[in-house]
């Protein structure tokens, strides 16, 4: 069926990306806000917007039954989660099975198979693929005795979720209960699941994806994005293709993706993750995010594909319209993120009032953000203000790209990492290419961020 009402299930700048797209192919939009967000650049943009509740999202954005009474009031024939909230929660999609309202993603069993990091794990070994050790717990008695197997340090993940939250690394077993405890809770309050597992940390690794396409029967890769910045395990600067990786490890890696994929028979969007150990080249398979990704703006600037559009496609039970020597990449691209922080107080966020918001404009620049000068950062939320994407034949041009947007972005009212990125850009060992997850925090205890904490790009 064509879809002609959607009800956005999310707020902030992936609002305003998947308002764009519906607005384009024709479709109306709904929106759902919490009391935070009526105000806010994607209320204005939507055709419609619905008040969810109160501003905490556990009352709002992650309720799924106000969430679907929202989408049945307003008559909206399918459901677009975004990322992050309940973007990978089968509750939320057997809920819409219920009540013969289009889920725009994988389905229930997929979600299940994919979204459940336990679950996954099983799968991709299933499917061939070779994956960090580690395994569940549920009481700091069974972390602890799993962490003296594992050895130290390691990471304590969600097993609900992505974005680095409920993520915790723990380097010693004086840290394990606390750590744990904190997990958990984090992992509540953003996924509304608390279950964590734990993960052997491998050092010198980069973090590198693949983003898949899939319409049950058949899968395509559109190519690499390393991901390796990354402050609190959370992404912060994203390129494609990944750099430095021979031919042979890309295409083991993009076919070990396609291969979990088609072991799921999956539908929809999604991102197989990988980490690839720097002195060996084997790599590992991490989990699936069977949703979009933040960083999906450099895989469409490469490949020229609306993955949204395409999403859509797939949700009205369409076959891909694409093979994959259909799939053509162009030159090279770098994404952004640029957050309410302050990098110089362990990237603490910085909510408040944007009373200045400037962002360059050009043939290879491009902004997806929500704010606006007068914009409101609320305190609820993850401290994504938007991204800058830039695009280039070559690597190189890409990373001049960038440094000249930041140079010209700027926003005030509210404490950004934009000096971060510029430090970052400018970095010999980033222009060189291929750093690992390492590379942030090495890159600060060298050159500490205690000038212009503002984080102004001026």
């Amino acid at each position: 069926m064509n879809i002609k009402r959607v009800f956005i299930a999310n707020r902030g700048e992936i609002a305003v990306r998947l308002i764009r797209t519906c607005q384009r192919l024709g479709i109306e939009t709904v929106l759902g806000v919490s009391t935070a967000d009526t105000d806010s650049v994607p209320a204005r943009m939507a055709d419609q917007t619905i008040l969810l509740g109160p501003a905490p999202s556990a009352e709002s954005y992650l309720d799924v039954a106000k969430l679907i009474n929202a989408v049945k009031s307003c008559g909206a024939d399918a459901v677009h989660p975004g990322y992050g909230f309940l973007a990978e929660n089968a509750s939320l999609v057997r809920a819409c099975t219920d009540n013969n309202i289009i889920f725009i993603g994988p389905t229930e069993a997929q979600l299940r198979a994919a979204g459940d990091k336990l679950l996954a794990r099983d799968n991709a070994q299933t499917a061939g693929l070779s994956i960090v050790p580690g395994g569940s717990v549920e009481t700091a008695a069974d972390a602890l005795e799993l962490a003296r197997t594992l050895g130290w340090p390691l990471l304590i993940k969600a097993v609900g979720g992505g974005g680095g939250r409920g993520m915790k690394i723990v380097r010693g077993e004086t840290e394990l209960a606390q750590a744990l405890s904190l997990a958990v809770t984090e992992a509540d309050s953003a996924f509304g699941d608390k279950r964590v597992y734990l993960e052997q940390v491998i050092s010198r690794g980069r973090h590198i994806e693949v983003q898949i396409l899939a319409d049950g029967n058949n899968t395509i890769h559109l190519g690499t994005r390393d991901c390796s910045i990354q402050r609190r395990y959370q992404k912060l600067v994203e390129e494609a293709p990944a750099p430095g990786i021979s031919a042979e490890i890309r295409d083991a890696i993009e076919c070990a993706a396609v291969r979990f994929s088609q072991h799921l028979s999956y539908q929809g969007l999604g991102t197989v993750e990988f980490l690839l150990d720097r002195e060996s080249g084997a790599f590992y398979f991490l989990e699936m995010n069977a949703r979009i990704q933040v960083e999906h703006p450099i895989t469409e600037a490469i490949t020229g594909l609306d993955l949204v559009a395409q999403q859509i496609r797939i949700a009205e039970g369409r076959p891909l319209g694409l093979k994959q020597q259909d799939v053509r990449f162009h030159g090279h691209a770098i994404e952004c993120r640029l957050n309410a922080e302050d990098c110089t107080q362990d990237f603490q966020p910085s909510p408040g009032h944007v009373s200045y918001a400037h962002f360059p404009a050009g043939e290879n620049i491009r902004v997806d953000t929500h704010i606006e000068t007068g914009a409101k950062v609320p305190p609820y939320y993850d401290s994504l203000l938007g991204k800058l994407i830039v695009h280039g034949a070559t690597r190189k041009q890409a990373v001049q790209e960038m440094q000249s947007a930041l140079l010209n972005s700027s926003v005030e009212g509210v404490v950004t990492n934009l000096v971060l990125h510029q430090h970052i850009m400018r970095n010999p060992d980033f222009i060189s290419g291929g750093v690992d997850t390492g590379f942030l925090d090495a890159m600060l205890n060298e050159h500490p961020l205690d000038d212009n904490p503002t984080g102004r790009g001026d």
